[in-house]
């Protein structure tokens, strides 16, 4: 873990219970959770060790793409207090199998590739089943709606209780429109003003689990989700600036929690396969790039823009702020971790992965996307608290600082 934006104003921080009242005042701070599918158990590390450190603290500003959307939404509409609302979390995930997230029993698992397989065929035929995708996820809804406390139409009630109470200024839940080939993200809030960009815009709406089940839905493997009348998948297929919703929505401090290991040049160089690369390969490497990469990129641009602020006065910063980043990101390979619980999985997708070569790469990077295995989310939970931990100056700096002019 790491603060890209430098220097982050920090102080020594307690090492027990910090009480809220020692926190900045504004209603500036963000949390920004990106995904990686079962890899988003490692953010819950994080949250509990401030949980632990700071039991009452808001974020007022959340957002969430792919399966970080679903903390994000847990958070943003949970009634409680953070230590609640994380505890729950914690064993949501902790509790998780496999099984409620998508249908791994034989018949659907084959039924499905026959599908796609009879479609390959077909030439386009009429006669050919649609495809969705390569699973079914019908539990990840069903889990999502009794963990999100859904009411009538799925919506997660508890957003507007906390927006009427002002514990929240708004959530943003990034989706990837698959009709028209633009990022959306769909926000509920106070006073947040819609943004458009070329390939990104914003839309107000009352957040569902819908909205968090079409966020996290990865691409083919994962059928996407209607809204409002158009089909949308993962949140990170096209998002090449991960904390632009938050700083739209008026974020001056940024938490952002990234779940991919930031490997060393010597890490870089080293062989992960032996031969010709399998699917399994190259399909990890692609959703590397296409979900966790730009966060890496983002925090660089952003810390280049606070450098070349820094110098100028606000009168001549064009309606750019400096922004404070802590970017927090795993000190362990996830991906390599994954291998070692790769037995743990159902017989059924343990056989199909490991036909898609899972078992020929030293870095299974798609295996830890689907990795939902109690003893993995267990580890990966761990790793996410010792790593908070060991950088606790850092983000009590950023907590504490109250210096970040209004931006909203």
């Amino acid at each position: 873990m790491e603060s890209l934006n430098q220097p982050v104003r920090s102080s020594d921080g307690p090492t027990a219970e910090t009480d809220a009242s020692a926190l900045a005042p504004l209603d500036d701070l963000a949390i920004v959770l990106d995904g990686g599918g079962a890899r988003a158990v490692y953010q819950v590390g994080l949250l509990r060790w401030l949980a632990r450190r700071y039991p009452n603290l808001r974020f007022p500003i959340i957002t969430g793409v792919s399966a970080g959307a679903i903390n994000a939404a847990f958070l943003a509409s949970h009634q409680g207090s953070f230590s609640d609302a994380v505890a729950e979390l914690s064993h949501l995930w902790t509790n998780l199998s496999v099984d409620q997230v998508f249908r791994v029993d034989a018949r659907s698992l084959l039924g499905n590739l026959w599908h796609w397989g009879v479609r390959l065929v077909s030439g386009g035929g009429t006669v050919a089943p649609p495809l969705r995708g390569l699973v079914d996820t019908e539990p990840l809804r069903r889990t999502l709606a009794t963990a999100l406390a859904a009411g009538a139409g799925g919506e997660m009630t508890g957003i507007a209780r906390n927006l009427a109470s002002k514990k929240l200024v708004g959530l943003a839940v990034v989706t990837s429109s698959y009709t028209t080939g633009r990022t959306v993200a769909w926000v509920q809030g106070h006073n947040i003003q819609d943004w458009e960009r070329p390939f990104r815009h914003s839309k107000q709406a009352r957040l569902t689990v819908d909205h968090v089940v079409a966020s996290s839905a990865l691409p083919l493997l994962f059928p996407a989700v209607k809204l409002e009348g158009a089909w949308y998948g993962d949140g990170g297929i096209r998002l090449i600036t991960p904390f632009s919703a938050a700083i739209h929505m008026g974020a001056n401090r940024l938490l952002a929690c990234s779940t991919k290991y930031p490997r060393t040049a010597a890490d870089a160089d080293r062989p992960q396969v032996s031969g010709y690369p399998p699917p399994a390969q190259i399909a990890g490497q692609l959703l590397n790039a296409i979900f966790l990469d730009d966060h890496e990129r983002d925090a660089l641009t952003l810390s280049r823009i606070n450098w070349l602020l820094a110098d100028r006065p606000p009168e001549r910063r064009h309606g750019l702020r400096v922004l404070d980043l802590v970017f927090v990101r795993p000190s362990r390979n996830l991906g390599r971790l994954a291998g070692d619980f790769e037995p743990c999985l159902p017989w059924m997708l343990r056989h199909l992965l490991r036909s898609a070569g899972a078992r020929a790469t030293t870095n299974p990077d798609l295996l830890s996307l689907l990795m939902f295995d109690q003893g993995y989310l267990k580890a990966l939970m761990e790793i996410g608290e010792a790593d908070a931990e060991a950088h606790a100056q850092r983000i009590d700096g950023l907590l504490k600082s109250s210096s970040a002019p209004p931006g909203r």
